[in-house]
Protein backbone atom coordinates (compact mmCIF):
# COMPACT_ATOMS: atom_id res chain seq x y z
CA UNK A 1 0.00 0.00 0.00
CA UNK A 2 2.79 2.26 0.49
CA UNK A 3 4.39 1.81 -2.55
CA UNK A 4 1.08 1.94 -4.93
CA UNK A 5 0.85 5.83 -5.19
CA UNK A 6 3.76 7.17 -3.28
CA UNK A 7 2.12 9.82 -0.14
CA UNK A 8 -1.46 9.45 -1.83
CA UNK A 9 -4.69 8.14 -0.30
CA UNK A 10 -3.80 4.44 -0.26
CA UNK A 11 -0.22 5.21 1.59
CA UNK A 12 -2.21 7.79 4.31
CA UNK A 13 -4.45 4.99 4.80
CA UNK A 14 -1.82 2.50 5.12
CA UNK A 15 0.37 5.10 7.44
CA UNK A 16 -3.06 6.24 9.43
CA UNK A 17 -3.64 2.40 10.34
CA UNK A 18 0.62 2.03 11.63
CA UNK A 19 -0.19 5.04 13.38
CA UNK A 20 -3.25 3.91 15.08
CA UNK A 21 -1.36 0.61 16.12
CA UNK A 22 0.93 2.36 17.80
CA UNK A 23 -1.27 3.46 20.77
CA UNK A 24 -2.02 0.40 21.70
CA UNK A 25 1.67 -0.98 21.24
CA UNK A 26 2.00 -3.03 18.22
CA UNK A 27 4.91 -1.77 16.93
CA UNK A 28 5.84 -3.90 13.86
CA UNK A 29 3.91 -2.64 11.27
CA UNK A 30 4.80 1.17 12.11
CA UNK A 31 8.02 -0.29 10.96
CA UNK A 32 6.92 -2.33 7.84
CA UNK A 33 5.45 0.64 6.65
CA UNK A 34 8.09 2.92 6.95
CA UNK A 35 10.41 0.84 5.61
CA UNK A 36 8.26 -0.24 2.44
CA UNK A 37 7.64 3.53 2.26
CA UNK A 38 11.25 4.48 1.85
CA UNK A 39 11.65 2.21 -0.59
CA UNK A 40 10.24 4.36 -3.55
CA UNK A 41 12.40 7.35 -3.74
CA UNK A 42 15.64 5.04 -2.17
CA UNK A 43 15.36 2.68 -5.24
CA UNK A 44 14.98 5.12 -7.64
CA UNK A 45 17.84 6.99 -6.87
CA UNK A 46 19.72 3.94 -6.75
CA UNK A 47 18.09 2.84 -10.38
CA UNK A 48 19.44 6.76 -11.36
CA UNK A 49 23.09 5.88 -10.42
CA UNK A 50 23.30 2.22 -11.76
CA UNK A 51 21.51 3.01 -15.04
CA UNK A 52 22.78 6.65 -15.42
CA UNK A 53 22.95 6.68 -19.22
CA UNK A 54 19.39 6.49 -19.62
CA UNK A 55 18.52 8.99 -17.56
CA UNK A 56 18.63 12.93 -18.26
CA UNK A 57 20.81 15.20 -16.25
CA UNK A 58 17.57 16.64 -15.03
CA UNK A 59 16.58 12.94 -13.96
CA UNK A 60 19.93 12.24 -12.37
CA UNK A 61 19.53 15.58 -10.36
CA UNK A 62 16.41 14.53 -8.96
CA UNK A 63 17.43 10.96 -8.63
CA UNK A 64 19.88 12.79 -6.02
CA UNK A 65 16.71 14.64 -4.21
CA UNK A 66 14.41 11.34 -4.50
CA UNK A 67 17.42 9.59 -2.24
CA UNK A 68 17.34 12.76 0.60
CA UNK A 69 13.56 12.51 0.38
CA UNK A 70 13.66 8.67 0.75
CA UNK A 71 15.58 8.70 4.06
CA UNK A 72 13.26 11.22 5.30
CA UNK A 73 10.35 8.50 4.75
CA UNK A 74 8.88 10.92 2.10
CA UNK A 75 7.84 8.79 -0.63
CA UNK A 76 6.76 11.80 -2.97
CA UNK A 77 9.88 12.05 -4.37
CA UNK A 78 9.62 9.18 -6.60
CA UNK A 79 6.34 10.83 -8.24
CA UNK A 80 7.80 12.28 -11.19
CA UNK A 81 9.31 8.90 -12.08
CA UNK A 82 6.11 7.24 -11.47
CA UNK A 83 4.25 10.02 -13.40
CA UNK A 84 6.80 9.30 -16.51
CA UNK A 85 7.13 5.41 -16.66
CA UNK A 86 4.05 4.19 -14.55
CA UNK A 87 4.00 1.04 -15.73
CA UNK A 88 7.79 -0.07 -14.93
CA UNK A 89 7.97 2.08 -11.46
CA UNK A 90 4.82 1.79 -9.71
CA UNK A 91 4.54 -2.08 -9.94
CA UNK A 92 8.19 -2.98 -9.70
CA UNK A 93 7.93 -0.15 -6.45
CA UNK A 94 5.00 -2.37 -5.09
CA UNK A 95 7.09 -5.54 -5.52
CA UNK A 96 10.34 -3.85 -4.04
CA UNK A 97 7.90 -2.45 -1.07
CA UNK A 98 6.21 -5.94 -0.49
CA UNK A 99 9.70 -7.33 0.10
CA UNK A 100 10.70 -4.98 2.56
CA UNK A 101 7.69 -4.90 4.56
CA UNK A 102 7.75 -8.65 4.43
CA UNK A 103 11.41 -8.68 5.55
CA UNK A 104 10.84 -6.03 8.37
CA UNK A 105 8.29 -8.27 9.49
CA UNK A 106 10.43 -11.50 9.32
CA UNK A 107 13.13 -9.89 11.14
CA UNK A 108 10.92 -8.61 13.88
CA UNK A 109 11.61 -4.96 13.60
CA UNK A 110 9.78 -2.88 15.85
CA UNK A 111 9.05 1.21 15.50
CA UNK A 112 8.08 3.14 18.07
CA UNK A 113 8.02 6.84 16.25
CA UNK A 114 5.56 7.42 13.55
CA UNK A 115 7.93 9.62 11.09
CA UNK A 116 11.88 10.48 10.61
CA UNK A 117 12.89 7.58 8.10
CA UNK A 118 16.49 6.65 9.02
CA UNK A 119 16.88 9.26 11.05
CA UNK A 120 15.17 7.25 13.82
CA UNK A 121 17.68 5.33 14.14
CA UNK A 122 19.15 8.34 16.23
CA UNK A 123 16.61 8.13 18.92
CA UNK A 124 17.81 4.81 21.15
CA UNK A 125 15.82 2.17 21.46
CA UNK A 126 13.09 3.38 18.79
CA UNK A 127 13.96 0.88 16.13
CA UNK A 128 15.40 -2.61 17.01
CA UNK A 129 16.98 -4.65 15.94
CA UNK A 130 18.44 -1.95 13.83
CA UNK A 131 20.27 -5.18 11.41
CA UNK A 132 17.57 -6.38 10.27
CA UNK A 133 15.40 -2.94 9.85
CA UNK A 134 18.13 -1.56 7.99
CA UNK A 135 18.55 -4.95 5.75
CA UNK A 136 15.08 -4.98 4.86
CA UNK A 137 15.40 -1.43 3.16
CA UNK A 138 18.54 -2.05 1.70
CA UNK A 139 17.12 -5.30 -0.10
CA UNK A 140 14.03 -3.32 -1.48
CA UNK A 141 15.81 -0.38 -2.51
CA UNK A 142 18.85 -2.32 -3.92
CA UNK A 143 15.62 -5.06 -5.89
CA UNK A 144 14.19 -1.51 -7.12
CA UNK A 145 17.11 0.07 -8.16
CA UNK A 146 18.61 -2.52 -10.41
CA UNK A 147 15.16 -3.75 -11.85
CA UNK A 148 14.50 -0.11 -12.79
CA UNK A 149 18.24 0.48 -14.30
CA UNK A 150 18.02 -2.68 -15.97
CA UNK A 151 13.96 -1.90 -17.28
CA UNK A 152 13.93 1.60 -17.97
CA UNK A 153 14.45 2.60 -21.65
CA UNK A 154 16.04 5.96 -22.79
CA UNK A 155 13.85 8.65 -23.65
CA UNK A 156 13.32 8.74 -26.92
CA UNK A 157 14.59 12.69 -27.37
CA UNK A 158 17.66 11.16 -25.93
CA UNK A 159 18.38 8.15 -27.95
CA UNK A 160 17.84 10.58 -30.98
CA UNK A 161 20.43 13.34 -29.68
CA UNK A 162 22.64 10.63 -29.53
CA UNK A 163 22.84 8.86 -32.65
Amino acid sequence: MMCSDMGGPINKAAYAFGVALLSTQTYGPMAAIMAAGMVPPLGIAVATLIGRRKFDDTQREAGKAAFVLGLCFISEGAIPFAARDPMRVIPLSMLAGALTGALSMLFGATLMAPHGGLFVLLIPGAISPVSGYVIAIAAGTLLLGVLYSLLKRPDEERVKAMA
